[in-house]
């Protein structure tokens, strides 16, 4: 690819970077989880609500699947449909701090990485809350591709209150997922 060519790309990407810098409310005052372990939350997490976003606009059946490189590092494979068409997003996760904090750096776009929060964590890892750096990023995760209600609604909660615009949620259709 020419130098050209390169310099069209980041200029691309360029005001997506920074409306994502100057955009939200910081989420630093949400506390990430502690005692984390990486090895039980490797695996495949289905989305089962979000925050609107253009890419991810119109998709369902969406899926993160993590696994870790020998490096350390975590493979990130994100998965969904629209239009009944795959899309596939493959990126790079690394801690940011300690490994027992859910606070790692993901990059789709290299060098360019972006906030991965876990800040909240079922104990048996079945479903978790996850942000950005700020509070326009937000996604509930499971398991499996339905939660229970109560479940569900008690994690929606929980957003909420810690100051997420919980009205604006979408919930991808999961059918066909397994």
């Amino acid at each position: 690819m020419k130098i050209h060519q390169l310099l069209q790309i980041a200029l691309l990407f360029l005001p997506v970077l920074a409306g994502g810098c100057m955009s939200g409310r910081s989420t630093e005052k949400i506390p990430a989880v502690t005692g984390f372990e990486l090895p039980r939350y490797l695996g495949a997490w289905y989305e089962i609500a979000r925050l609107p976003h253009r890419f991810e606009r119109g998709m369902d059946r969406v899926t993160a699947e993590y696994t870790q490189n020998p490096d350390g590092t975590v493979k990130v494979v994100n998965r969904g449909f629209r239009d009944g068409v795959e899309h596939r997003a493959e990126g790079i996760a690394k801690f940011s701090g300690k490994p027992t904090v859910g606070e790692l750096e993901v990059s789709f776009f290299r060098p360019f990485y972006g906030d991965y929060r876990i800040i909240r964590l079922d104990p048996e890892y079945r479903h978790a809350v996850v942000t950005s750096s700020t509070d326009d990023y937000l996604w509930i995760l499971a398991r499996t591709p339905q939660l229970p209600d109560d479940e569900l609604l008690e994690l929606v909660e929980y957003a909420r209150k810690c100051g997420f615009a919980t009205d604006r949620l979408e919930f991808p259709g999961q059918e066909n997922s397994r």
